[in-house]
């Protein structure tokens, strides 16, 4: 199970809708809200944008994992190199920077040049499992818990990206992730006076 945590707000859905006697809470109102979340939060390989052009230890697996595997993908070019170091000598690093193929699948981050991210997609949910609290028409935040789907571009599908990059492995098996989203803000409320 992997658990997300989001503040989102609802706008022009209406959360609540009428019920014989009862206020009852639509649970496509939730579906609304994620999918407008997720419209602007793709799924990427690593949790913070990277900088390009990077440098790794070539005798460090873990420096070097991920990388190598974008570069087999084609996104990356690796050159190797030697870094300096003050009184010791020198040690073999690997340079990395953006491919042509790389540049296109690249998600620039504008907030900061030079820094981005690769993307898996856009996910898209596919149900919601249930909410708490359930039907309490004055409720004005819940924690939902849904399932999404999320499908990699091609580049992504070797076995050296989906062990570089686990999330991959998960996303590509075609399952749904099980989530809960805590809380979902509901800023848009559409009050019902109960009566059938």
């Amino acid at each position: 199970m992997r658990i997300a945590i989001l503040t989102i707000a609802l706008t022009g859905a209406a959360a609540l809708t009428a019920g014989c006697h009862t206020n009852t809470v639509d649970s496509s109102a939730f579906k609304s809200a994620l999918k407008s979340y997720y419209a602007s939060h793709p799924e990427c390989l690593w949790n913070q944008p990277v900088k390009f052009p990077a440098q790794a230890d070539s005798s460090d697996e873990s420096q070097t994992k991920g990388f190598d595997a974008l570069t087999d993908a084609g996104l990356l070019n690796r050159t190797p190199g030697e870094k300096q170091r003050f009184l010791i000598g020198s040690k073999r690093v690997n340079n990395y920077d953006l491919s042509d193929k790389g540049r296109f699948a690249w998600v620039a981050d504008s907030a900061e040049p030079g820094y981005g991210n690769f993307c898996l997609g856009t996910p898209q949910v596919k149900s919601n499992e249930s909410y708490v609290p359930g039907n309490d028409s004055n409720a004005s935040q819940y924690s939902v818990t849904y399932r999404y789907a999320v499908s990699p571009p091609s580049w992504a599908n070797s076995s050296e990206m989906k062990t570089a990059f686990p999330i991959i492995a998960r996303d590509s098996d075609g399952c749904e992730t099980l989530c809960t989203c805590h809380p979902l803000l509901l800023l848009a409320r559409v009050a019902t006076d109960g009566r059938c």
